[in-house]
Parts: C-alpha cells; sequence; structure tokens
C-alpha cells in the first residue's frame, strides 16, 4: 500500500513541482488607479497607459508571469514595502529618499511638469502668476517645484488629492492654472478638456520602476533594466510613449504672451492692517527666547507688508480667536498656519498658498507602535479642527483606533508623555520642532500630506490684502527670501537658546518679564470688571429686595441668565456674537478689544453673584427694622441708606472677598478669546519650551501668591469697615 502511495506521489511530482514553479515565478505588480496616460481604466473597464504597456513588453521580453493590480499609487507603495506586492510600476520619480527603501530601476522616463489653463487664459511666463492661485496634486513633483518658486514668483498654491478636483477646480475658476506632469496635461487637451499648454516644462525628475530594498525580488530590477535597455534601442519604448503623448496642444505650441509685468503691487486702502494669528504653532508661529512672537508666518507677513508698502499689527491671540477675530472684524487677516479646506473657503478667501503641509504620527521612544494597524484599540491624540484630525477621523474605521482631540499642542504631548493617548499625529514640521525641544517622540511612519497653508481674509472683505499678499509672495521667491526663511526654521539644527530653560530658574530667568506682564493684565483685569461688578451687583441686590414687583423681576431676569451660562461663552458672545451681529444688522464692522470684552464679561458674571450677595445680606437684617422705621414715618430709601444697608454691608463684606478671589480666578478663562492674561502668557511659554509641569508650577505659585496677598488686603479692609 505504501508503495503505491509513493508511486502516485512521485507520479504527480512533475505536476506539483510546476504548479510551485509557475507560482513562484508570478510577479506581483503593482501600480496606481488614476495616473493617465501612465494608467488608468479606459472605456472598455481595461487598464491601459504607458506603464502597462511598458511592464508587458519586459515581460515578454523576460518570460515573466505577472499579475498587475491598481490600488492606487499610496497603497501600491504600501503593499510593495509590507511584502504583499514584488514590485512597484507607477509613474514613481526615482528620489534619493526613495532610494532608501527601494531597489529603482533604470529610469524610462524623463518627466517634465508645466503650467496650464483654461483656453480663455494665457500665462506664458511664471512672472505673470503673481498674485494668482495655483492648483496642484499633493506629494507630486510638480507640488515640490511650485513650493520651491513660489516665493521667488509670488503665487499661492492649492493641493488636490486627485487630479479630477484639480482640473474642476481650474474650470470653476477657484484656480488660475494648474501644473501637473506635462504628458498628463497633454493627455487630457487630447481628449477634449478646456485646457491649454502656453510654457514651456520643467524637468523635475525621471520615473522608475521598483522592489523594496533588501528583498529577494532584486533580481527583478536587473531583469527590468536589460529589458529596457533592449527596449531603448529598438525603438518600442518610444514607440510606447509617443503611443499615449502625442498631443496637438504640445508646450510648444505658438499662443500670444500677455503683457502683465513682473514685480506688480497693490494699492492699499487702509493706513494699517491688523493681522490675527496663533500664538502657539511652532515653527510657523511662536515666543522666541526673548518673548517675541516669531516664527515662518510672522516673518513671512512683515517680509510681505515691506514689500507691498502696507503697514501690519500682528496680533497673537491663537488660532480659534484668530479665526473669529477675522469674522467679527477686529482684524483685517490671519495667518496662522490655516490649511485650506473646502469647507473654510465659504467664509474665507485665500491667498496663494505658501506651505504645503504634511501630518505625521509621533510616538514615544519606548513605544513599538510602527505602523497604522497597530493602532487598533488604542487612543490617538489630535488638535482640534486640523487636517490631522480630518485624516484620523476619515480612517478611524479602517484601523480601529479611537480619538482623542486637544485645544493646544503642549496639553497633546503633554498626554502623550503621560500614557492617556499611544500615539499623536500633527503637522510634521511641529512634530521635529517638538523633538528638538526635548520631547522623547519618534516617528515611525511616514507623513501624509494634509493640505496646503495660505493666508485668509473674511470672505468678500479686504481683496486688495489678498492681492498684496500674492504679489509679495511671488517678489519673495523670485528674490529667494522666502526660501531663506523656510531655510531658518525648518533647517535640521536649531539655534540654542542662551538660558538653559529646563529648570523652574532658568524658565522665570528667560520669561519673567513676559509673566510679569501676563500678571499686570490679570490683576487689572480683576480689580477693574470687580469694581463694575460691584455697582451691577448693588444695582440689581437693591431691585432684588424692591417693593416694586417690575424691579424684583428684571433682577431675577439677570441673575438667572447670566448665572446660566457659562462665563467663557459670555465672554466669547460679547467678543465675536455682538460684533456680528451688529454688522448683520447695519452692515458696518464695529470690533470690540479683547480687554473691554473680559472685562465685560467678568463684570456681568461677577455683578450677577454679588446681586445674589446683596439680596442676602439685606434680607438677612430683621424684618422689623424695616417695619419700624417706616412706622416712625421714615421713607423706603431712606431707611435703607441709614438703617439697612450698614448692617447688610457687614455681612456681606466676607462674601464679597470671596467673589473677589473667584474674579480672578475667573480672568483664566477669558484666555479663550485671546487676551494675553497670566495663564495665556503661561501657555505660550509652554508652546515654545515644552516645560509644562514647571510652567504650570510657576503660574500655580503665582496665582498663589497673588490671590492670598490681595485676600489679605481685603480682610484688613473689611476689620476697618466693621
Amino acid at each position: 500500500m505504501k508503495k503505491k502511495f509513493l508511486a502516485v506521489l512521485l507520479t504527480l511530482f512533475p505536476f506539483f513541482a510546476l504548479g510551485a514553479t509557475a507560482q513562484a515565478d508570478t510577479v506581483k505588480i503593482v501600480s496606481d488607479t488614476a495616473y493617465a496616460p501612465f494608467e488608468f481604466k479606459d472605456s472598455d473597464q481595461t487598464y491601459k497607459g504607458i506603464d502597462v504597456d511598458i511592464i508587458n513588453k519586459v515581460a515578454e521580453i523576460k518570460g515573466w508571469d505577472i499579475d498587475m493590480s491598481f490600488p492606487g499609487f499610496d497603497a501600491a507603495v504600501n503593499a510593495v514595502q509590507a511584502g504583499q506586492a514584488d514590485a512597484i510600476m507607477a509613474g514613481m520619480t526615482k528620489t534619493s529618499e526613495r532610494e532608501k527603501v527601494f531597489t529603482m530601476s533604470d529610469t524610462y522616463y524623463d518627466t517634465k511638469v508645466v503650467i496650464a489653463t483654461t483656453k480663455a487664459n494665457t500665462i506664458s511666463k511664471y512672472e505673470q502668476l503673481k498674485g494668482k492661485k495655483v492648483g496642484v496634486k499633493t506629494g507630486t513633483a510638480a507640488q515640490r517645484f511650485l513650493e520651491k518658486n513660489k516665493d521667488k514668483y509670488g503665487f499661492t498654491l492649492k493641493t488636490f488629492d486627485t487630479g479630477d478636483l484639480m482640473y474642476n477646480s481650474l474650470s470653476a475658476g477657484d484656480v488660475d492654472a494648474v501644473m501637473d506632469d506635462q504628458p498628463v496635461i497633454e493627455y487630457a487637451i487630447n481628449q477634449g478638456q478646456n485646457l491649454k499648454i502656453s510654457m514651456k516644462g520643467e524637468a523635475v525628475g525621471s520615473f522608475a520602476f521598483g522592489v523594496k530594498k533588501g528583498s529577494k525580488h532584486e533580481h527583478l530590477v536587473t531583469e527590468f533594466n536589460e529589458a529596457l535597455a533592449q527596449m531603448k534601442k529598438d525603438g518600442s519604448l518610444d514607440e510606447i510613449i509617443n503611443k499615449w503623448t502625442a498631443s496637438k496642444g504640445s508646450s510648444d505650441s505658438a499662443v500670444p504672451e500677455t503683457s502683465t509685468p513682473a514685480g506688480q503691487k497693490a494699492t492699499p486702502t487702509k493706513d494699517k492692517y491688523i493681522i490675527a494669528s496663533d500664538s502657539s504653532f511652532a515653527p510657523f508661529v511662536f515666543q522666541d527666547d526673548s518673548n517675541q512672537y516669531t516664527g515662518i508666518d510672522m516673518e513671512l507677513i512683515k517680509a510681505i507688508a515691506k514689500d507691498q508698502g502696507f503697514t501690519v499689527e500682528v496680533t497673537n491671540p491663537g488660532f480659534d480667536a484668530a479665526i473669529n477675530s477675522v469674522q467679527t472684524g477686529q482684524a483685517d487677516g490671519i495667518i496662522a498656519g490655516m490649511s485650506v479646506t473646502d469647507a473654510r473657503k465659504k467664509t474665507f478667501d485665500y491667498s496663494d498658498p505658501y506651505y504645503t503641509a504634511n501630518s505625521i504620527l509621533a510616538v514615544k521612544d519606548s513605544s513599538n507602535i510602527k505602523s497604522y494597524e497597530e493602532l487598533k484599540g488604542k487612543t490617538v491624540g489630535v488638535k482640534t479642527g486640523t487636517a490631522s484630525q480630518t485624516f484620523l477621523e476619515e480612517n478611524k474605521s479602517k484601523y480601529g483606533y479611537s480619538i482623542k482631540t486637544f485645544s493646544d499642542a503642549a496639553s497633546m504631548y503633554d498626554s502623550l508623555n503621560t500614557g492617556s493617548v499611544a500615539a499623536v499625529m500633527d503637522d510634521e514640521p511641529v512634530v521635529k520642532y517638538a523633538i528638538k525641544q526635548g520631547k522623547k517622540l519618534k516617528t515611525p511612519i511616514e507623513g501624509t500630506p494634509s493640505g496646503q497653508v495660505a493666508f485668509a481674509v473674511k470672505k468678500g472683505s479686504n481683496p486688495e490684502l489678498i492681492e498684496m499678499f500674492n504679489n509679495g509672495l511671488a517678489n519673495l521667491k523670485e528674490s529667494g527670501k522666502y526660501q531663506e526663511i523656510l531655510d531658518k526654521y525648518l533647517a535640521s539644527e536649531e539655534k540654542e537658546s542662551t538660558v538653559d530653560e529646563s529648570t523652574i530658574w532658568g524658565l522665570l530667568q528667560n520669561n519673567y518679564q513676559e509673566l510679569l506682564k501676563g500678571l499686570g493684565v490679570t490683576i487689572a483685569l480683576a480689580l477693574i470688571s470687580f469694581a463694575i461688578a460691584m455697582v451691577i451687583g448693588i444695582i440689581f441686590g437693591m431691585f432684588s429686595v424692591s417693593p416694586y414687583k417690575p424691579l424684583r423681576w428684571i433682577a431675577e431676569i439677570f441673575v438667572d441668565v447670566i448665572r446660566g451660562i457659562p462665563l467663557m461663552i459670555v465672554a466669547a458672545f460679547i467678543f465675536w456674537g455682538i460684533p456680528n451681529l451688529i454688522e448683520s444688522m447695519t452692515g458696518q464692522q464695529s470690533p470690540i478689544n479683547a480687554f473691554v470684552a473680559g472685562t465685560i464679561a467678568l463684570s456681568l458674571n461677577a455683578g450677577a453673584y454679588i446681586a445674589e450677595i446683596v439680596r442676602g445680606g439685606i434680607q438677612a437684617v430683621p424684618v422689623g427694622q424695616m417695619e419700624a422705621s417706616r412706622s416712625l414715618g421714615i421713607s423706603y430709601s431712606k431707611t435703607m441708606r441709614k438703617i439697612i444697608l450698614p448692617q447688610a454691608t457687614k455681612i456681606m463684606l466676607p462674601n464679597f472677598v470671596n467673589q473677589f478671589v473667584i474674579a480672578l480666578k475667573d480672568t483664566t478663562i477669558v484666555s479663550a478669546i485671546g487676551l494675553a492674561e497670566l495663564f495665556k502668557t503661561g501657555k505660550d511659554i509652554i508652546a515654545r519650551n515644552y516645560q509644562s509641569f514647571r510652567m504650570y508650577a510657576i503660574l500655580a505659585v503665582l496665582y498663589l501668591i497673588i490671590i492670598t496677598l490681595l485676600t489679605r488686603l481685603a480682610k484688613r479692609l473689611e476689620k476697618r469697615i466693621k
């Protein structure tokens, strides 16, 4: 029986061997989904294009049995890296960075990127892009070229995830021009798209075939090179490329040039423009060692203002407050590392983009997380309203993680450090800056493009400001100043602080002036608002015990409304809501100063509580005293003045002291509207150096000292009055 079984196995072995060999010899090739004319699905639902034809020809020459799939560029790259595919053929530019991960073949196509417009418009030189918006696909060679030159020529960028969105935006007038690979645009023109090319393309790189570096598939690159050499020699490579790129609308077409001069300037309509920005978003905006706001955004807006001849006053209330300031007319524009999104475009008019954002995942040095799949069941931290949050929201179901949002970077990184979250996602330069500041972080996963960053104004307002920004940006790019600014803040080496801020003494030594300034604002805010609150509280407190029912109703409504709404919402409504309401009614913007808004909010809030203290104090005086006084013919007002209030005041004094302490603490809440009091000052310092524990300890001690001193003073006053 065993001999018969063995004989059967020996008989079948050749078939198993052939099957195993066939399986082993099948080369799994992955490619992009839609990158015409390199690969795309035709009307017959079959994938075609340059890459498809080339790889099929290589397979024919070398005798490969290929299995080609089209998951999309990013998925294709990951598939090769994860061993799910043997090689990638997807119009992939050969770069030194990619050669660290992939073994790449000889190049088969030297790509050029070129500017295209609609047929009704003409741009024949880069100088004509000044002040205009150029669309580009995220993560492409075209994007890298535009980013490098946007300061030189003064245009802004808008990034798109796909080509169809980019070309639709061009058709709709959302962008003035687009830049893409020349064969891609020529193919679109050949397909009847409303496009034209009026200038020569820029050589930006070459495409190559690739396999995972160090894998068993590296022999495929050698074989590809041998086949490619043969195809170049016999002309079949040129034949394939010409098949897909031949076009009537080449870049050499005769097109009349426009006479728009370089170095344009717009005319400012105001003596000074107020520009709002973030307060803690290094390296775009942050406080340096001398407590001055600096960063890419700060230097860029000042350089553009100088170039275009207008004056700016930059305020740094924080991102959310900056956005609201522009919407309510308290600021004319915003530059705060703000990503361009479709939702925001409904509210803001954007300049040309001046930076392309890249979001990246960061984990602690000791973490074993190496991929998004390993985040399953874990919590990922992200700042509210960012492109990183959008990315995480879109992918949380796919990877099975949960999201925890934060209002600022310092809190987010502290949560990562304490283990509250397993990872965080933030803009790549921000993460790298945090690492340079001593955060024990690492970035195990390659970053993902998250959109473009631009300057903005309220929709329909200050169009000249957008024009001046675009003009200035173009000039800075042309002069090299823009690149100089980027290099200053994004270079690998950071300028070391002259003071060690890793100690409490170092923090105090380097930031005492800013802390004292914030403390001054806090004290002034508390004293002024409490003084006003006393007047409000006494008035409504007297109303609440008035013999006239309408006055009692007014007092009751005031107290219930103010005490029933959180102080932060009251402050936000006064600072942002009221100006919006006035504008909607009158058409005129009526901004409110942050200090004034904070004072009003604190005064109303404390006034409502003081009104109750006054009511309680008056009602604590025995009712018989009022009755006795009135029976003697003394008027109500005189009775209150001479008999009731002096006694009630002594009862109320301890509560007044307590309310003052509460009002002083409540000043921290109005930091939400961007007022730089003590608490916000401390947060801004933390955003620069990430020394959260030490700085919060310093803030706690400062509040303790000032509250203790003021409380003692109030109690002495109380004793004297008694």
